[in-house]
């Protein structure tokens, strides 16, 4: 006959040694099942609606894998309406193959013409004299110096644990740029100060641009009045989008920080994207070619490699983060966004269908003039970051069921060990030995 307390200690030990990715694995096939058991479902349901010929029996009419079926058509009474697209039933954290479609109804169109505007932006950083004129503002001596240093610090911290230093010299140029744009270079206003007394002013609201301020890229004014009452001045600021223009004015929000300091990123060589994400803020991502993938930039906050900084640290939800480069598109929100369910807002401008095939068309918009070397190694990247952003996905489910998990079996635990010393007192009280305290248990 067994005995029980083995049994017990056997079980609490695979218990202890659980491996969350498994039960990761099992609830991926669980969701890939249920999917294709509703597909199925819906199949049925068409077939009896339309009443189609018989088909004889064949052993080659298998069903696919539900992870290659491809998506059912619309009946007549799920169509949806032109005017109002239907968000994607199909979550892209689930891991499901997602088949690219091209905008059909009118807000899928205005969201894809929007996406390919935004996407011009980083080609604007491609202008010889632009670059140059950013150059000859920076203080390249010092940056130059500081990453050096900052490299050094990096290879010794590595040699001691004989690993990799973390950041490689190209990163810390970088770093030492953010440094300087943040505390030296680029001013960040709110209510810009009076020109005549540089007293604060109030808002007064928005303005047409001038024709002089139009030529020079402000696509809209803010119009402010001085709060002295002896002056009372108005007070313009337009905010401009020209790089060129924030060479001069040296001041801005968020757009305008964002939008310079990329462009400072791109003339000192490094590979750039600007980030737009629809609520309304962006940043940069530069990438390393030390760690091969992109980092997260944000020049307003000194944040460097802190991609949880909005949505976990500041509490904001968002919905798209897109990633925008001289080299195409990607949408990079699971990298900002790693629990949808407490910091996700609703992706609903268009079906997540559409969003891959604008997403591809501007890529190939971009790439259309490389070489088959450049395209080869755009494609590994692009491979290897949708390997990241899946590892994000897993991570974030991993996480969320350890901290179910852990609770529980710690509590079935203690239920056993209970059990173990209730039948070990039993034994000892028939078997007439000393209890615990070597004294006598007789009654």
């Amino acid at each position: 006959m067994p005995d029980g307390r083995h049994h017990h200690s056997r079980r609490g030990q695979r218990m202890d040694h659980f491996d969350p990715s498994e039960l990761t694995q099992a609830f991926e096939q669980l969701m890939r099942t249920k999917r294709f058991n509703r597909l199925q479902e819906q199949s049925r349901s068409r077939s009896r609606t339309q009443s189609p010929a018989p088909m004889s029996p064949s052993p080659y009419n298998t069903p696919p894998h539900p992870s290659r079926a491809p998506p059912p058509p619309p009946t007549a009474a799920q169509s949806p309406t032109p005017s109002t697209p239907q968000p994607s039933s199909r979550s892209p954290l689930w891991g499901l193959p997602i088949v690219p479609a091209p905008p059909q109804d009118s807000a899928s169109l205005k969201f894809r013409n929007l996406l390919h505007v935004l996407s011009v932006t980083p080609t604007k950083y491609e202008n010889p004299g632009l670059l140059d004129e950013a150059l000859a503002l920076i203080p390249l001596d010092r940056l130059y110096s500081e990453a050096e240093e900052e490299s050094q610090i990096f290879q010794a911290q590595a040699a001691s644990v004989r690993g990799k230093a973390e950041w490689g010299y190209q990163d810390c140029v970088i770093r030492a740029l953010l440094r300087w744009f943040k505390r030296s270079f680029f001013q960040f206003v709110n209510n810009p100060p009076c020109n005549r007394c540089f007293m604060p002013t109030i808002a007064q609201g928005m303005t047409p641009p001038t024709p002089d301020e139009t030529a020079r890229g402000a696509t809209r004014v803010e119009l402010y009045r001085c709060s002295e009452p002896t002056c009372g001045a108005p007070e313009r600021f337009p905010r401009y989008s020209d790089v060129w223009q924030l060479l001069q004015t040296r001041r801005g929000r968020v757009g305008e920080w964002a939008n310079c300091f990329s462009m400072f990123c791109r003339a000192l060589g490094g590979r750039v994207r600007w980030v737009w994400n629809s609520e309304d803020y962006v940043w940069t991502e530069v990438y390393s070619e030390h760690q091969r993938r992109w980092v997260h930039v944000d020049a307003c906050e000194d944040a460097w490699d802190q991609p949880r900084l909005y949505a976990e640290g500041w509490g904001r939800k968002m919905s798209y983060c897109v990633a925008f480069s001289i080299e195409g598109a990607t949408d990079v929100t699971r990298r900002y966004v790693r629990s949808p369910a407490k910091h996700g807002a609703p992706r609903n401008r268009a079906p997540e269908e559409v969003l891959v095939w604008v997403i591809q068309e501007i890529r190939k918009k971009r790439r259309d003039n490389l070489g088959k070397t450049d395209l080869k190694r755009l494609t590994k990247e692009d491979d290897r970051e949708e390997r990241e952003l899946r590892a994000y996905t897993t991570s974030a489910l991993a996480a969320e069921l350890n901290n179910i998990l852990p609770r529980h079996s710690s509590s079935r635990l203690d239920e056993q060990k209970r059990q173990e010393a209730e039948t070990e007192f039993l034994t000892t009280r028939r078997a007439g030995q000393s209890g615990p305290d070597r004294s006598s248990d007789g009654q």
